[in-house]
């Protein structure tokens, strides 16, 4: 009997995001069937935890999913992958992260986003939601050779679903400025591996090292030429690395 592999989206977006992977996914020889969630107050989700955190998210995509479930998790996507595995391991047997971390935020020692980007988008969410939405799509390309069909690409997909929920866009800002599960990540009893663009601005490839030092059993894969949304931008490349891991 297959298993489930589920894919979990990034801010700000939907489950429309892998509208255009899912179709290749079908055709790989894996132990998986392959379906996308909508995480709550985005997409065809209008649940809304109370409060909206990282813990109640998590909680809430549980219910979702079967025991020993993969999960293929983009951007703040991860940090949801990354508290079920650590609080319900027996719903994950392993972990894909797509441009994610355990911590987004630059410090010190940590390379990420620069508090002070994450705070602008808190204040342009409250002025224009459409527009930093918007601001937010031209992020993840940058640095990608072909940026404009990447962002047109994205707002397609996302496009045919529902926009999101106020409080979900701000509460998901604050979980990736605060949310740390760094120590978490070092800990865990389930296989994570990841694929990252060498071109991403929000995940830079100096945090890839930071992330091997926390957990030296951690795999991962850089795709030259992609930025944050590898699986769009160079999907056939991204295909090749994922067929490591599922």
């Amino acid at each position: 009997m297959q298993k489930e592999c589920v894919l979990l989206h990034g801010w700000g977006m939907n489950q429309g995001v892998w509208h255009q992977l899912l179709p290749k996914l079908a055709t790989l020889k894996s132990d998986y069937v392959f379906k996308a969630l909508d995480l709550p107050g985005f997409g065809q989700n209008d649940f809304l935890p109370e409060p909206y955190t990282l813990e109640n998210v998590a909680k809430s995509i549980v219910k979702e999913i079967a025991d020993q479930t993969c999960i293929i998790a983009w951007s703040l996507g991860g940090l949801v992958a990354l508290y079920i595995a650590k609080h319900w391991p027996e719903k994950v047997s392993k972990i894909v992260m797509v441009a994610s971390s355990p911590y987004f935020t630059q410090q010190d020692n940590w390379p990420g986003i620069k508090v002070e980007v994450l705070d602008n988008f808190v204040v342009q969410l409250q002025r224009n939601t459409q527009k930093t939405i918007e601001r937010f799509l031209a992020i993840q390309a940058l640095g990608s050779e072909h940026a404009k069909e990447d962002i047109k690409a994205l707002k397609l997909s996302i496009n045919d679903h529902p926009a999101p929920n106020p409080i979900a866009l701000q509460a998901g800002l604050n979980i990736l400025l605060n949310d740390d599960l760094r120590n978490e990540f070092s800990t865990l009893s389930v296989p994570v591996y990841g694929i990252f663009g060498r071109l991403d601005s929000l995940v830079p490839k100096e945090a890839i090292k930071c992330i091997h030092d926390l957990n030296p059993r951690f795999e991962s894969q850089i795709l030259n030429k992609a930025s944050h949304a590898p699986f769009i931008s160079h999907s056939d490349e991204f295909i090749t690395a994922l067929k490591r891991y599922v």
